[in-house]
């Protein structure tokens, strides 16, 4: 009887009529194998999710089998590999018992396979680069990465429409202070005429605030060229979703550049695919692994702006899923817009530790048919508590199930099979070669060099100055520290030109 009850009260909640993925069995004290099957409705994948789990409980490979099988849908596919544990995708995984006997339990053969991948990169590491420009940011979301109080943010703003006005291409971090530079000194009269006095204070701020996130690298991932989002949504010619793979093993030290990367990706994703509405499955499924690292340093004003795009986002058809330890890692506010949740084992080994398992409980449904606080405690490798959407976009009960498994390669590429699949890349060679076009560094120390000739060009022309002895203008200029500070930085780009013709490549 209470066998016949679970299956009445809670199997049909997973039964979905139209396209979905079957995430694996349902376990219950009343089951035996084969186990019913537990499935997800492809078009909720937009709904977003959450995949939280202690280290080596298995949340990483269950990421893998959501993004092999939305990969087998047609799904794009873009994965945030921090760990760098998920280049395996690209193999076919081999056969071994546990996973035999596992998949006889779930009335399910295990078939190796090998799923299409692209190698994107952050850093100087192989495979396809990953940039964006200054101006693409935009003054409101670049306030709100630095961090920029509201005087601030109005001044970052006014530079951004004086850039406009007099063309004057924001593309890396290099421009942008030189732009701050340009204000404090030889721009200054000309950008308080037009808007009015400028703080020096703010602009040193700022400028300070720049270098900051430039000491964690954000200089390797301003620039051109920069990404063009629609080659996150290819398929390859047998229908299979591409899985744009993310190397970001050397990124768990720089959390500001992630966060930074993160926020670009999603407002760029926001601002250019159209509105879709719901789909019967989606264009995109980006998978953010230790998301912690997306919120670990994130100010109040990025949390607002990281809400406000989950909450949107859906609509571009996009969907988010976010892996990580716990969900308390993850804000109210986002985890509260999470259509469904996987939750792996957490380890009561601390008062802290129980607490946080009362709180994870508490993000599932109440059940009848388990103690969820204490089920969290129990499950085993490859075991999940599971909750989600049903087809009409209502909460299923929450169920213990047991996963499948990847069918790609458990581990890591060896370096050579890495190379193979770079090799193979149409986008590589788009995106390898970065571009150093004429932008506001150049054409602002052109301006300050024009400032400081006119007055002699002027004199030599009236030919009205003694040649034995100084302009009367020169004399007083002289005496500016305005003008001596000019000197002295074209002076430094004169040497850095000079360095650069011998090997040295500004960035």
């Amino acid at each position: 009887m209470a066998d016949n009850h679970f299956r009445q009260q809670v199997m049909p909640r997973y039964q979905v009529s139209g396209a979905s993925l079957y995430l694996g069995g349902a376990l219950h004290p009343s089951l035996s194998p084969p186990y019913p099957p537990v499935q997800l409705a492809l078009k909720n994948f937009n709904r977003h999710g959450l995949i939280a789990g202690a280290t080596g409980t298995g949340k990483t490979k269950t990421l893998q089998g959501l993004a092999e099988s939305l990969s087998d849908q047609g799904v794009a596919v873009m994965l945030m590999d921090i760990k760098g544990d998920l280049s395996g995708l690209a193999a076919p995984g081999a056969e071994h018992p546990k996973i035999d006997e596992r998949h006889q339990r779930l009335g399910r053969p295990f078939s190796p396979a090998a799923f299409p991948v692209e190698f994107f990169s952050l850093s100087q590491a192989n495979g396809v680069r990953l940039r964006a420009t200054v101006s693409e940011f935009g003054p409101m979301l670049l306030a709100k990465m630095l961090g920029l109080n509201d005087t601030q943010q109005g001044v970052l703003a006014v530079l951004f429409q004086y850039s406009d006005q007099q063309q004057l291409p924001l593309v890396d971090l290099q421009d942008l202070k030189s732009l701050f530079l340009f204000a404090q000194q030889a721009g200054k009269a000309a950008l308080e005429k037009n808007f009015g006095r400028i703080s020096p204070a703010s602009l040193g701020a700022m400028l300070r605030k720049v270098s900051a996130i430039e000491r964690q690298g954000a200089d390797i991932f301003f620039g051109e060229p920069s990404l063009d989002i629609y080659d996150l949504l290819r398929q390859r010619s047998t229908g299979q979703g591409i899985i744009s793979t993310v190397r970001l093993s050397d990124m768990q030290d720089r959390p500001k550049l992630y966060s930074t990367f993160m926020l670009g990706l999603l407002a760029e994703l926001h601002a250019t695919l159209p509105e879709v509405g719901d789909l019967d499955k989606p264009k995109l499924v980006l998978f953010i692994d230790e998301a912690h690292l997306l919120f670990k340093q994130a100010t109040a004003a990025l949390l607002d702006q990281i809400e406000y795009t989950v909450k949107l986002i859906r609509s571009k058809g996009v969907g988010l899923v976010f892996c990580t330890q716990r969900p308390t890692d993850i804000p109210e506010a986002v985890l509260s817009q999470l259509g469904f949740k996987i939750q792996h084992a957490l380890r009561a080994f601390t008062a802290k530790d129980r607490r946080n398992i009362r709180t994870s409980a508490e993000n599932f449904p109440l059940s009848p048919y388990y103690s969820v606080a204490e089920l969290i405690t129990q499950l085993g490798v490859g075991e999940a508590m599971v909750s989600a959407l049903d087809e009409q976009g209502v909460p299923t009960p929450t169920v213990h199930t047991l996963l499948q498994a990847p069918r790609s390669r458990m581990g890591v590429l060896r370096p050579e099979e890495t190379q193979a699949v770079i090799q193979q890349s149409a986008l590589v060679a788009r995106y390898q070669t970065s571009l150093d076009r004429l932008s506001a560094h150049e054409l602002l120390q052109q301006r300050m060099t024009q400032l400081i000739g006119e007055p002699e060009n002027q004199a030599d022309s009236a030919g009205t100055q003694p040649a034995h002895e100084a302009p009367a203008w020169w004399e007083s200029m002289s005496k500016n520290t305005l003008v001596r500070q000019m000197g002295r930085t074209i002076a430094r780009e004169i040497a850095r030109s000079l360095l650069g013709a011998l090997g040295t490549r500004r960035r």
